[in-house]
């Protein structure tokens, strides 16, 4: 075993405290990747403060990870020392069901095995991001290429992925009219990579205040939801819709926005169950869906993207001593766009 820095938490509402926990021994198929920076994901907050139901503490939140391969055991084939890596979401799945078979690891039948919050094949629950060191089984690890920094590369693991996958697997492209809803940590990226596929891009925010944000990164629109006339100038509008918001919505103003045969795909997690008129759906054949991460194939391709695109994300490097204070500020919505630990931190 080896033993790490780290930051955990007690307990629902628990403050962050420095503490060490063990890494296991590295297997055959294992690599040993130096965390050089962790994002701050709102998955973590919700974990951490127990709003997804039960939580296995102590916790080491973290699904954001990016470093450098250290060791490798003695089969790995894929990467070596010195190589840059990361870890998204996942650290296993069953590898036998229909899913899994199909490079679509998130769907896996069984259910994958998360970075932290989870049980793994030794028995022992997972540890994230948020220390020093990690050990994953190479086939759930990524190659980060040399056209990203790893502190913008970090997000990409989980906000980068989430937004990919549904903008590819509906088509986001030239000739498409996309709408991305919300402009946080997950919608900064949506418009980046929709922008970068070649579609036309709106940015729907609540308010106009990150318009010059949303400009500059990409939209070629951007409209105010606050304002009942926005719903009636884009009526039938967009062929495909992400919404990164975790609010509750008018589903039906929203469904009103799509062309014949549009597709509002949800990648944010509301607490309250969507209320879903059936009306707007029928008129329009329209589609509502959801989308959840990438399979290590598609996160690698995604990876690949962003570093021919010069893609990543907006964020703000933080100490391993600010972690209470970028929860309370992610869920003020008060950053722009992305936490990310500085690891080199994490043993002060």
């Amino acid at each position: 075993m080896l033993t790490v820095n780290a930051r955990s938490t007690s307990g629902t509402g628990a403050p962050f405290v420095a503490t060490t926990i063990e890494r296991r021994d590295l297997g055959p198929h294992d690599v040993l990747i130096d965390i050089a920076y962790a994002g701050i994901c709102h998955s973590d907050i919700h974990t951490a403060r127990g709003e997804w139901g039960d939580t296995l503490f102590p916790l080491v939140p973290g699904h954001e990870i990016a470093g450098v391969v250290s060791a490798v055991g003695s089969e790995v084939t894929r990467f070596a020392v010195g190589d840059r890596a990361g870890v998204g979401c996942m650290v296993d799945s069953c590898r036998e069901c229909e899913p899994c078979l199909a490079g679509e690891e998130q769907y896996c039948q069984v259910g994958n095995i998360g970075t932290y919050d989870a049980i793994g094949r030794d028995g022992r629950p997972t540890d994230g991001g948020y220390s020093e060191k990690i050990v994953v089984d190479e086939a759930y690890t990524l190659r980060i290429p040399e056209g990203i920094a790893l502190d913008v590369a970090a997000p990409l693991l989980c906000a980068g992925i989430t937004l990919y996958s549904p903008l590819r697997h509906w088509g986001a492209g030239p000739g498409k009219n996309v709408a991305i809803v919300g402009l946080g940590g997950l919608g900064h990226m949506g418009v980046r990579i929709a922008k970068a596929l070649g579609a036309e891009v709106t940015v729907l925010s609540q308010s106009l205040k990150k318009q010059e944000d949303g400009l500059r990164l990409g939209a070629d629109h951007y409209s105010a939801t606050s304002d009942p006339e926005t719903f009636q100038a884009l009526a039938g509008r967009f062929d495909l819709i992400v919404s990164t918001i975790s609010a509750s919505v008018d589903m039906g103003a929203y469904l009103g926005l799509l062309k014949l045969d549009g597709a509002l795909v949800n990648v944010g997690l509301p607490e309250e169950p969507l209320q879903v008129p059936a009306f707007p759906l029928l008129e329009g054949r329209r589609s509502l869906s959801g989308s959840m991460i990438g399979g290590i194939r598609e996160t690698q391709e995604m990876l690949d993207f962003c570093a021919e695109h010069g893609l990543g994300a907006e964020v703000e490097v933080i100490s391993a001593d600010q972690i209470d204070e970028a929860y309370d500020r992610v869920v003020a919505s008060d950053v722009r766009y992305r936490f990310v630990i500085d690891i080199a931190t994490m043993a002060g």
